[in-house]
């Protein structure tokens, strides 16, 4: 194998030379507890209070609104759990989707031990949410709803502004799962009025174990880790300064280039969709065509199996998933799948394909190929596809 050709951006992104760059010294000079009060403590400090500033900006947020976590699934958790909380005097309904990351999804189904009632809103073979199915959902007793700005498996994006909206009137929290969408797609909590938003740092080439949960200010949410005094006592623990210093830099690196990168992966992703849409029979496009990330691709395959066809794409030297990294090795059909109703046969064989910054046509084009070789290679070993070849020949 010469090269590896990584198509998995998705479940996470090399971490850019220049953010390992402006981590290093924080694991060695600048090494201090920020709780400290000498020198080399305060000026970590300060590098903290920076990166929050950053961040807030690309939000239209204001700095003090950002909390610093361990990633995406802490802070879906927090969101989630400390609403549940902090308002279950006012009610205990929450509102979420078949769709959502396992980390909400099972946060959910916790709640709903615990005496919570949660409403799972199905979602159009797009993947999107209907609006008026949500209208009908609410109760007097609602206190949250919980919907994901971009499905990381079929890079759908929700309409954020309409259910904002509808949160909005309604006097009910919203939060959003923003870990696909953040550094991909433009986000203003105010035009959304998204009242706490989850992001993580590994997705956009950023470390791995730093993130942040967007709150807005006024909201009386509880702690989440008890402990100490940090984050402005809502999240106790000594600071992850390497970490996010390196989300910082990551944030202003995805922040600085995301027009023209996702136009040009935009490109690519069309150029991948169309050309094995015409060069592969039996195939169809999982998530809405148009109003999707930029860098996601999810088809699926008749009559192959998934694993099979990313095992033989990894022996090519091609990286990719069939769904979610965190249920990889799960041998059930992805739950986002068969909720935007696909059977079970042709959810198995789903292919997803997402793009990062470094990606070039021509290793697309390896990549169609390979996947136009590997799907005939599987299809020829299939008595499935021996049936439906000779049933439509009769």
């Amino acid at each position: 194998m010469e090269k590896v050709i990584y198509l998995d951006h998705a479940a996470t992104t090399p971490t850019r030379k220049e953010v390992a760059d402006a981590m290093y010294p924080y694991f060695t000079d600048k090494f201090g507890n920020p709780s400290s009060i000498y020198g080399i403590a305060a000026q970590n400090k300060n590098i903290i209070n920076q990166v929050r500033e950053t961040i807030a900006k690309t939000l239209n947020a204001k700095s003090e609104e950002i909390y610093f976590t361990a990633g995406g699934t802490e802070s879906d958790n927090w969101a989630i759990k400390a609403t549940a909380e902090a308002y279950k005097q006012k009610g205990n309904h929450i509102i979420t989707t078949k769709i959502e990351h396992h980390a909400v999804l099972h946060t959910c189904q916790y709640l709903e031990k615990n005496g919570f009632e949660i409403t799972y809103l199905d979602v159009d073979e797009s993947g999107k949410i209907k609006l008026e199915q949500l209208q009908k959902a609410i109760r007097p007793t609602t206190i949250l709803i919980s919907i994901m700005f971009a499905n990381n498996e079929i890079g759908t994006i929700e309409p954020i502004k309409e259910i904002g909206k509808i949160a909005k009137t309604h006097g009910i929290l919203f939060h959003t799962d923003a870990v696909q969408a953040y550094g991909q797609v433009p986000i203003d909590v105010e035009e959304y009025q998204i009242d706490m938003l989850s992001a993580s740092g590994h997705k956009l080439n950023g470390p791995k174990g730093i993130g942040f949960l967007y709150i807005r200010r006024g909201l009386k949410l509880s702690s989440f880790i008890h402990g100490g005094a940090q984050e402005r006592r809502r999240r106790a623990g000594t600071e992850n300064v390497p970490g996010i210093v390196g989300l910082g830099k990551a944030v202003e690196m995805a922040f600085a280039d995301m027009k023209e990168r996702a136009e040009r992966e935009t490109q690519l992703r069309d150029y991948l969709m169309n050309r094995i849409m015409a060069e592969v029979p039996y195939v169809r496009v999982n998530g809405d065509r148009v109003n999707r990330l930029p860098n996601n691709v999810n088809m699926s395959f008749q009559f192959i199996e998934g694993e099979s066809l990313l095992i033989m794409l990894d022996m090519k030297g091609i990286c990719a998933s069939s769904g979610s990294a965190c249920t990889s090795g799960s041998l059930d059909p992805s739950h986002v799948l068969l909720a935007i109703g696909l059977p079970h046969e042709i959810a198995h064989g789903s292919l997803r394909i997402t793009l990062g910054f470094e990606n070039t046509k021509e290793e697309i084009d390896f990549t169609i190929d390979a996947i136009k070789e590997i799907v005939e290679k599987l299809r020829n070993m299939s008595p499935l596809y021996e049936d439906f070849i000779k049933e439509k020949k009769r």
